[in-house]
């Protein structure tokens, strides 16, 4: 087992070119769409022969931002503030002694023409683009949701929902598809849940572009498009 080599099956193509700004969990942000894209040696249509019967997906990554030698038994959780640790295996940190990952998303497409088909077309992704993927397996309903399940510290969606401030010559710096994606991301606020600066000004890479922003209260205003 210690020889085991894990190949890289695939790598996603997203508008997320760094960690800042990426949902922070998959499901999320449902408007937006990636793109799953076979390595050569698995870019063979007949491998996906059968995934046109499912809706979701489960994709197995690697969290190629963080590989380190060391671990630590215990991490600090954004969604508790970053104060309070607590064990690495009862949550998703990406600090990990392997630094494995899952999302389950949805197959908007599968296209299996064209020099790079076969690829999957998926939406709800939380990947930064290039990441390696190693698996991917099909989302099983009648086992994977567990309608009982209780979910620890972790309960629900966070509730805070931000009114967005973008006026229509910023949102025409995206192409139209993406623009719903864009104020939908900005609504569930990209800030570490830790900061509540008014007066700083964040930013993030999306798309090609730079989003400049501030938040007061629950408006967060979009200061410039770069």
């Amino acid at each position: 087992m210690k020889d085991l080599n894990i190949k890289t099956i695939a790598r996603i193509e997203s508008d997320f070119p760094e960690k800042f700004g990426i949902p922070r969990q998959s499901g999320l942000l449902r408007t937006l769409k990636s793109v799953i894209r076979f390595e050569p040696e698995f870019r063979n249509a007949d491998a996906l022969r059968g995934l046109e019967g499912f809706s979701h997906l489960w994709i197995l990554w690697i969290f190629s931002e963080n590989v380190r030698d060391s671990w630590k038994p215990t991490v600090r959780p954004p969604r508790l503030g970053g104060n309070k640790r607590l064990g690495v295996f009862a949550t998703r940190s990406s600090f990990r002694p392997n630094p494995i990952a899952m999302s389950c998303v949805k197959i908007e497409e599968i296209r299996t023409e064209g020099k790079n088909g076969p690829e999957i077309v998926v939406s709800g992704a939380d990947l930064m683009d290039g990441t390696p993927i190693v698996d991917i397996k099909p989302y099983l309903p009648y086992t994977d949701s567990i309608a009982d399940a209780t979910s620890g510290f972790a309960i629900g969606e966070p509730e805070r929902s931000l009114h967005v401030e973008i006026t229509a010559e910023q949102l025409s710096a995206f192409p139209q598809a993406k623009r719903e994606a864009l104020v939908d991301l900005l609504a569930q606020d990209p800030r570490p849940h830790y900061q509540d600066d008014p007066e700083r000004t964040y930013g993030f890479a999306f798309a090609g572009k730079e989003i400049k922003f501030k938040v007061a209260g629950d408006t967060l205003t979009v200061i410039q498009v770069v």
